[in-house]
């Protein structure tokens, strides 16, 4: 594997920082001597990432024990505590991976910096950074499995949003659940990445068209082991779309609920759900990606 890798993008505004499985878009609004400074930084900080998360990665592929274990690499500090609230269920850190890998990133990036706007995209995962009485265009995906952009929210400082993250069935991890898209929105990218993970494998309901297979046999090293991922979603009835989409939303209302959560999206078979608070934009489509 090649070591980490950082480019502009062709427009000349956008920096692609790559390295194994991360992958991230990065843009800075601000002076050019102060994106300068602050690409510089995120190039420094993301040289070190995915070599600190394999060295732990075999913990991180388990649940998160009771006691106050704490891991020594910055990330994945940032994947225990964003999933330590959710113990109630399986879940490891691995969930909040990419939303903690786009929250390290972007702390590094405005450190210091004078920064109006700012995200980083990990995949679709994103930190999001907004100065008082700035917002951001964020464009919305139908679809998880091929992002076209369908449309656009607007996201304001006063939201109180540090990150979105979205999930579903037909993404790039396994799911347990049948959810075409789930978008969750939080005050940090990790949070929005587990519970967007945990809300998606709530949307599901018992139905001959519904296809699951171990996840090991998909992945043998998932930390999912032998717990049965969906592989495929037919035509489903108006019950069945409609019950488990209330599923997940009741999963979505109980994390709004105890401050988790900031809000959230639920799409499957043309039809929505809502839990908390989501720019209206938002509810016409699935999931989010900043331009």
């Amino acid at each position: 594997m090649t070591g980490p890798q950082a480019r502009l993008l062709g427009d000349g505004r956008r920096l692609h920082l790559q390295h194994g499985p991360i992958d991230l878009v990065i843009e800075v609004f601000a002076t050019p001597g102060e994106v300068r400074r602050a690409y510089g930084q995120a190039r420094d900080r993301f040289a070190t990432v995915l070599e600190e998360l394999v060295r732990e990665l075999p913990r991180l592929r388990q649940e998160v024990p009771a006691d106050g274990w704490t891991p020594a690499g910055r990330v994945a500090a940032r994947m225990v505590d964003a999933v330590r609230p959710h113990r109630q269920g399986f879940v490891t850190p691995m969930a909040a991976v990419a939303g903690a890998v786009a929250d390290e990133i972007k702390e590094a990036l405005v450190a210091g910096r004078r920064i109006s706007r700012a995200y980083v995209n990990n995949s679709g995962d994103i930190a999001l950074h907004l100065e008082p009485g700035e917002s951001l265009r964020l464009g919305i995906v139908d679809n998880v499995e091929r992002p076209a952009i369908e449309g656009a929210a607007e996201i304001h400082a006063d939201f109180g949003i540090g990150g979105v993250a979205t999930s579903g069935w037909r993404g790039r991890s396994h799911s347990l659940g049948i959810a075409d898209a789930v978008t969750v929105l939080a005050d940090s990218a990790a949070a929005a990445d587990v519970a967007a993970t945990l809300v998606a494998n709530a949307v599901n309901v018992d139905h001959p068209a519904v296809s699951r297979v171990p996840a090991s046999s998909l992945d043998p090293d998932t930390d999912l082991g032998e717990r049965l991922v969906t592989a495929a979603v037919g035509e489903l009835d108006p019950a069945a779309v409609g019950g488990a989409l209330e599923a997940g939303r009741a999963r979505a209302a109980d994390m709004v609920a105890r401050g988790l959560v900031l809000g959230a999206v639920l799409k499957l078979g043309g039809e929505v759900r809502v839990a908390g608070a989501a720019p209206p934009k938002l509810l016409s489509g699935g999931g989010a990606s900043a331009p």
